[in-house]
């Protein structure tokens, strides 16, 4: 059994590994590789698996996360949470994204975790998969709640949209 330092889930595991990428056991990351196939399989326009991108770097976040993935995740997090972007629109914002100056703000971690995580997603019923992974980007969002301001504030500045 080992912890993953992320989200807090204890998983078996035959190896007792962490993802160099994240800060996450590689039971869990192999759980994101799942979820990752799963959604992105789906004929959805709306591209959900955008939401599981964002999702798990945020409540994944730790020293080794580069500082545009973790900016990418909080801006794709408060779009979806704050404005109800899909992940299609998400993934836009975050092409404009990329074409702004290449500064990325300091985030500070949260200090609780989220009440959700990706075995939730996982384990609910295929018909309410993707209800269920709209819960956890919220659960997450909700986590970041200290530097919630400074996310709006990096939005409204960089990709023009107003701040709710």
């Amino acid at each position: 059994m080992v912890m993953c330092p992320g989200c807090g889930l204890i998983l078996s595991s035959t190896e007792e590994q962490f993802d160099e990428r994240y800060h996450a056991s590689s039971a869990c990351r192999e759980l994101y590789d799942q979820l990752s196939a799963y959604t992105l399989s789906l004929p959805d326009a709306s591209f959900p698996h955008q939401f599981a991108v964002d999702t798990y770097a945020a409540q994944h976040a730790g020293a080794n996360l580069k500082p545009i993935t973790l900016t990418f995740a909080l801006v794709g997090l408060y779009l979806a949470c704050e404005h109800n972007y899909t992940g299609r629109q998400v993934q836009r914002a975050h092409m404009l994204l990329a074409k702004t100056p290449k500064q990325w703000p300091s985030f500070r971690f949260p200090d609780t975790k989220a009440t959700l995580s990706i075995l939730d997603v996982l384990n609910a019923p295929e018909r309410q998969r993707i209800d269920m992974l709209q819960q956890w980007e919220n659960s997450v969002w909700r986590t970041w709640e200290a530097e919630q301001a400074k996310v709006a504030k990096l939005v409204q500045e960089r990709l023009n949209i107003a701040i709710k």
